[in-house]
């Protein structure tokens, strides 16, 4: 969608958004607000250090905050009946794969019982109004599983092993069936590794690498450096979701799940040279081998949601690279 009709399509709407101070859902609140629409967010933990962002979550009246969370159905009902919601991006999650591994349950309820909270609030109230008209659930590349066929297609069974794992699988299907059983319009994301700008968990490749370049440190990769992955500029994650959104409207694409990646499959110890390489540094990563409980190679095919939705990605990782070093350097270790 073209940059005008883009704002034009978004104006006035009012979009509730879980998950908002993650990367993606900082980066897509702030998107929405630049389009003039009425966001509506939720938050459970008010973190200090997000007020270096400089965005939102620095001004907090230009987005209504809702503090509550996922597992709590009342609350949820509340806000999308209160505000008369009629687009959902459902970001929220506990995302960590090792948190998940360390702390199942706490993983299982926030990802699995609050999908199902928030689907079932919104299947009560479009009973009544039809009020909602797009829920755009976000899922993950992990909710496959282990694979010996690759790229992931979205025909795929979701075998989703370890508890993080697990509850993506559960989501998804959660979500798909709320469409099919209920006619609720949802549809849902597969994403691989996002970042770029706004992502302060360092326990992540890329965040955690350029930290530990600012400090003089060696990066440390948890793995073995062999496993092969996507990683996906979160402008392009943001295009991503406002295009399902959008074309809801024009596309029968209710209960459907669709792929989204940068389409380059680069191994964990590569990317870590690449980001060393910007840094002119010659330094070594450290490798621990330590790694548990995670996919070896993931990617994805992104075919159905060109020919679909008429997306593709913008940005190559080494376009994404050059545009959140900056980022960092500017705003986390200035």
């Amino acid at each position: 969608m073209e940059d005008l009709e883009r704002v034009k399509f978004w104006e006035g709407k009012r979009v509730f958004v879980t998950g908002a101070t993650g990367v993606v859902g900082l980066n897509l609140v702030n998107t929405l607000l630049e389009h003039n629409a009425d966001v509506i967010t939720l938050v459970r933990d008010w973190v200090p250090r997000t007020k270096i962002l400089g965005s939102w979550l620095a001004d907090s009246g230009r987005a209504t905050v809702v503090r509550g969370e996922l597992e709590d159905y009342n609350c949820i009902l509340r806000t999308l009946a209160e505000y008369e919601i009629e687009y959902v991006y459902h970001l929220g999650a506990q995302t960590i794969v090792n948190v998940g591994s360390r702390s199942p349950l706490t993983t299982f309820k926030a990802n699995i019982e609050g999908t199902w909270n928030l689907l079932e609030a919104a299947r009560v109230l479009n009973t009544y109004s039809d009020t909602i008209k797009c829920i755009c659930v976000a899922s993950s590349d992990k909710a496959y599983g282990t694979s010996k066929i690759l790229p992931y297609t979205e025909d795929m069974p979701l075998n989703g092993e370890h508890p993080y794992d697990v509850s993506k699988s559960c989501t998804d299907l959660i979500t798909q069936s709320y469409a099919g059983s209920y006619g609720l319009p949802t549809c849902v994301a597969r994403m691989g590794n996002i970042y770029g700008p706004g992502d302060l968990n360092f326990n992540r490749v890329i965040p955690g690498t350029i930290k530990a370049l600012f400090e003089g440190k060696a990066p440390r990769i948890r793995s073995d450096g062999t496993p092969i992955r996507e990683y996906f500029y979160v402008d392009d994650a943001v295009d991503a979701y406002l295009t399902m959104a959008e074309m809801s409207d024009k596309k029968k694409i209710f209960g459907e799940a669709f792929n989204f990646s940068s389409g380059e499959k680069i191994r964990v110890i590569d990317l870590v040279n690449r980001i060393i390489s910007r840094f002119g540094s010659e330094v070594k990563p450290v490798i621990l081998n330590e790694s548990r409980n995670e996919i070896e190679n993931q990617y994805l095919s992104i075919e159905k949601a060109k020919k679909t939705l008429g997306w593709s990605p913008k940005y190559s990782v080494d376009e994404g690279l050059a545009r959140t070093i900056p980022w960092y350097t500017k705003k986390v270790f200035a």
